[in-house]
């Protein structure tokens, strides 16, 4: 007889099991009965008209998330509209919520009640968009005119996080502000998993729920005991003989190796399926780096809640810098195991997830590593290394022409999340590399190889596709698969010498994309800029988008760098003075430690880049002046590229080109400034692009 164990593993796999959709031409039947169209369907699932086709014709399957909307959708249908001879099922009231012992709950407010008529914080609160009254002595301002959607998951009533003030009020989503009766910090980790409500479903089915969120403002950091600022700026963690410290791993606590710093992890080992697992942030130790998340340490508690809450439902809950939350949403979305059943006792136990990295780290091919990597070093590879970086580029003054020195403009165009529109539908190895000589290239299989590309011959007024410098090759080198496939698209041979390529191949990065995309797109939208702007509306759009809602502007910065610390973190470098070459560092003993598959996305993203500049100069005879990441600067009649983008006759963008518009892999402007400025910073050596940029865009780790 089987066991009690056995039972309750073979029901937890049925419940993991995909939600089963009716057949295609029952899912068109139940549409049409509805009344919906197929695009009005596409937008609310928030896909394309063509992806809701396959969906009735039975040539494509939706995934998780959308998979489970689409069945709560049809399931609804089917109630209301059943087919030909089926009685309808009657409608069934949704049952009472179960009553809950009053002590245990935190108490909630929202909208303008006071005090003393508080509810219990189990009890849902209405959507209020300001924040609740405050004592007579506080100056407060209200919340953000714009609030996140409730949460949906009845374990979590209070969403994903909360911003604690020195008062005990604990700011979340949607206005609800929960009273925080903590006064120490084991005491607020206990009163988190135990009474909060706090916390976000898994982003993946075979995935790990979030853990809750505290953000402790320099009033509650103070009143916990702990330091407004943190003295360590270098190693950014409490010394372990602080009192604070001291008293979580006294209550049998524990802390992350790295310690009680901005972005402190504390937790106990799980017991069974309950993660206890509390994130703190602490606004006063810079835990919101103003680079990623501008002006919103300086904001009142409601509104940073409802900054990370909107980050936090578009993207993941916060788990450190947005590098660090790029990363974590890479594992999100593709968890590297799930259950699957031993055959030889037929229980379900943990295994690889196929399409993820798995859960060990591997080790580069040598050229895709670095000097101090331990499996190289101690190799003593002296064979080279790949150098798939972004551009950084500055034609030379004497190729101007006469023509370009004449125009008054230099005007800065920016590619919007450049390496997150590379990362769409890029295959990526997923297995060790093995080492192939003098082998055929094949432009689909993701991997290094060793090319000789000197004998390609470009436009010395465009940058070469196979440098980050721009300059030509003088010799064999190193390249990602994209880059030499784009040797073979612009017509010239390809011979490699040797290669490390990789036998198992996935799009892991897709589920990543597509998150990051919708949340990009979907946050622009809410800063007044979307898809059917024409291009001088779009550009008027985005001159005043940060001034419509300071809020969603940050929000919108945080995801910009999340693409670009993410991207970056996959390749992050030993850090601290006493490392050693040859010695194994944290970072790269991770299975996400991949830069093999930064190298890719880099290399599709400068390629692409190129290939706009190639088109543009065919279609319009304008060079660029420099290049720098995903900026290029060209020499313009005016301030606004619309007088020099090529459109056909119709008005339409011609497509190749670039192209304005708030999509990942379009333009914006970026910048414009007086053509002798730029020509001034090219004789000196600089890139006017980085000054148009107002910054540097090395694609870097976020740290």
């Amino acid at each position: 007889m089987a066991s009690e164990e056995e039972l309750f593993a073979n029901i937890d796999a049925l419940l993991e099991e995909e939600p089963q959709l009716p057949p295609p031409a029952e899912r068109a039947r139940l549409r049409e009965a509805a009344g919906i169209t197929q695009a009005r369907l596409a937008l609310a699932l928030k896909t394309s008209t063509q992806t809701v086709k396959n969906y009735e014709n039975g040539r494509s399957e939706p995934k998780s998330p959308r998979l489970e909307a689409y069945q709560r959708l049809l399931k609804g249908w089917a109630a209301k509209y059943p087919a030909h001879g089926t009685p309808a099922a009657p409608a069934v009231p949704a049952p009472a919520p179960a009553a809950v012992p009053q002590p245990v709950a935190p108490e909630t407010f929202t909208g303008p009640a006071a005090p003393e008529a508080k509810a219990s914080a189990l009890v849902e609160a209405p959507a209020v968009p300001a924040a609740p009254a405050r004592p007579a002595t506080s100056s407060r301002r209200p919340a953000a005119k714009k609030a996140v959607k409730p949460a949906t998951d009845s374990r979590f009533p209070h969403g994903p996080l909360a911003v604690l003030d020195g008062d005990g009020s604990a700011y979340g989503v949607d206005g609800i502000v929960l009273d925080c009766p903590a006064t120490t910090v084991v005491e607020l980790v206990e009163w988190t998993l135990r009474a909060s409500g706090l916390g976000a479903p898994k982003l993946s089915r075979h995935g790990k729920d979030a853990d809750p969120l505290i953000v402790l403002t320099a009033a509650a950091a103070v009143k916990l005991g702990l330091p407004e600022r943190l003295e360590d700026r270098r190693g950014l963690r409490l010394p372990e003989d602080h009192p604070v410290v001291k008293q979580v791993l006294k209550a049998k606590w524990q802390l992350t190796q790295r310690g009680f710093g901005p972005w402190a992890r504390i937790y106990r080992k799980a017991q069974g399926r309950d993660r206890q697992c509390v994130q703190l942030a602490i606004l006063p130790w810079d835990a919101l780096d103003s680079r990623a998340w501008p002006g919103v340490s300086e904001m009142e508690p409601a509104d940073v809640a409802r900054v990370l809450g909107v980050y936090a439902q578009r993207v993941i809950t916060p788990r450190g810098s947005t590098a660090v939350s790029g990363l974590e949403l890479m594992t999100a979305l593709r968890p590297p195991t799930k259950p699957v059943r031993d055959e030889e006792t037929g229980n379900w136990v943990s295994g690889y997830n196929p399409g993820s990295l798995g859960t060990e780290p591997m080790d580069p091919a040598p050229p895709e590593g670095q000097p101090e990597h331990p499996a190289i070093y101690h190799s003593g590879w002296k064979g080279g290394f790949l150098h798939e970086e972004a551009y950084q580029w500055v034609r030379s003054v004497d190729l101007l022409t006469d023509e370009e020195c004449t125009l008054p403009y230099a005007v800065g165009l920016d590619l919007n999340t450049a390496f997150l529109a590379a990362a769409a539908r890029l295959v990526v190895g997923l297995s060790a590399p093995d080492h192939f000589h003098a082998p055929k290239f094949n432009p689909k299989i993701p991997g290094s190889w060793l090319v000789d590309l000197s004998h390609v011959e470009l436009d010395p007024r465009l940058p070469s596709p196979f440098t980050p410098t721009g300059e030509r090759p003088t010799g064999p080198a190193w390249y990602q698969t994209h880059t030499v496939a784009y040797a073979q698209e612009l017509g010239y041979n390809v011979e490699p010498i040797e290669a490390y390529l990789r036998r198992e191949t996935g799009a892991y990065l897709d589920p990543w994309h597509d998150r990051l995309k919708t949340a990009y797109v979907d946050t622009l939208a809410d800063l007044g800029v979307t898809k059917d702007l024409t291009d001088a509306e779009f550009l008027a759009a985005m001159e005043r988008h940060k001034d419509v809602d300071p809020a969603m502007a940050a929000v919108l910065s945080a995801i910009k760098a999340t693409v670009k610390g993410g991207i970056g973190k996959l390749f992050e470098n030993p850090q601290g003075k006493g490392y050693k070459d040859g010695d194994p560092w944290p970072a790269m003993q991770r299975p996400t430690w991949r830069p093999d598959i930064r190298a890719a996305v880099i290399s599709k993203a400068r390629v692409n880049m190129h290939r706009k500049m190639l088109n543009m100069a065919k279609l319009t005879g304008l060079y660029p002046l420099a290049v720098l990441s995903d900026c290029v600067v060209y020499p313009a009649p005016s301030p606004s590229p619309l007088d020099f983008l090529p459109y056909a006759e119709s008005g339409k963008p011609i497509p190749g080109a670039f192209r304005l518009g708030p999509t990942p892999g379009l333009a914006k402007l970026e910048g414009v400034q007086s053509m002798l400025w730029a020509v001034d910073l090219m004789e000196q050596g600089l890139n006017p692009a980085r000054h148009i940029k107002g910054g540097d865009a090395v694609l870097d780790d976020g740290e």
